[in-house]
């Protein structure tokens, strides 16, 4: 089975910012969560992964196909959804639906109502008098309604208060899981995707960090707490190490590693606490490499 898309030493490159080389890839059925800062190149990639840049290098493939810009029926396949929502201003939410379904033959006007309804969509206003949060349900209900099997996401709740994002999120996560699609969810917020990511991929200044199974994280990083004496004690697996006294505290990619490296220094009332997903990823965006190749 093709991958959903392929991204094989893509370079693209501005005049203070080079993306890549990157090396990415999504099976069908996955959720990939691509988690970096603003400014570390996630709409980069979604722009030349989707044909809107050209990368200088490498190659990139959705289904098996290459993305081509003379031939567009790769495109059949994507649902894409970015921070910014253009729509013709003067038409109502239904006409502009009505025009962006020309473009694509599974278009179902079905399944757009359904989700309009779902989404608590107002069809009947102009798109010049929707709010931001209704901008945002009306770009992914486009995205959505000719059933794509590969949905790209990229900031798509940017700038929305947190009643209207928990709103959308709650409906769009909804419409997700209930399919088997593949889904690659950009942002620098990871409470919208870390409940749904099965895969995080970590990007920092153009670079990938890392990619990992999203349980992996949450099943070995851990914050310990011991008593020891000594200051200069260097730990397998620790990325952070602070102490007052005796008193020690260290966060660790791998808590059975450290552990068992801090009983065989003899260390005392040794305690391990679970990290959140929120703050694993900081950890690894902030140390960088130090992490990645540990």
């Amino acid at each position: 089975m093709s991958k959903a898309f392929e991204m094989r030493s893509v370079v693209k490159t501005f005049p203070e910012f080079q993306l890549g080389p990157l090396s990415l890839e999504l099976e069908p059925g996955t959720v990939l969560g691509y988690i970096g800062p603003n400014g570390s190149g996630k709409t980069t990639t979604l722009h030349t992964l989707v044909g809107l840049l050209k990368a200088e290098s490498g190659d990139i493939e959705i289904f098996g196909r290459s993305n081509d810009p003379n031939d567009p029926s790769w495109k059949y396949d994507i649902g894409y959804v970015g921070d910014i929502h253009t729509f013709y201003e003067g038409w109502s939410a239904a006409k502009n639906l009505k025009f962006l379904s020309q473009f694509y033959p599974n278009w179902s006007d079905s399944l757009a109502t359904d989700l309009a309804k779902r989404f608590n969509l107002p069809l009947a206003k102009k798109a010049k008098s929707l709010s931001t949060g209704n901008r945002v349900k009306l770009s992914l209900v486009g995205a959505l309604s000719h059933s794509p099997k590969l949905l790209l996401f990229d900031e798509p709740t940017s700038g929305l208060d947190p009643v209207v994002r928990s709103e959308v999120l709650d409906t769009l996560f909804g419409v997700v899981e209930s399919g088997d699609r593949a889904v690659f969810y950009s942002t620098h917020i990871l409470s919208d995707i870390s409940r749904l990511a099965d895969d995080l991929a970590f990007l920092d200044d153009g670079k990938l960090l890392m990619r990992t199974a999203k349980d992996d994280l949450t099943d070995k990083w851990r914050q310990i707490s011991f008593r020891l004496s000594g200051n200069n004690i260097e730990l397998e697996g620790a990325v952070s190490h602070r102490h007052e006294g005796d008193d020690h505290q260290v966060m660790s990619l791998d808590h059975e590693v450290t552990t068992r490296h801090l009983t065989q220094l003899g260390a005392q009332n040794i305690q391990e606490n679970r990290m959140t997903i929120d703050d694993i990823a900081v950890q690894i965006l902030k140390r960088g490499n130090h992490v990645a190749n540990s």
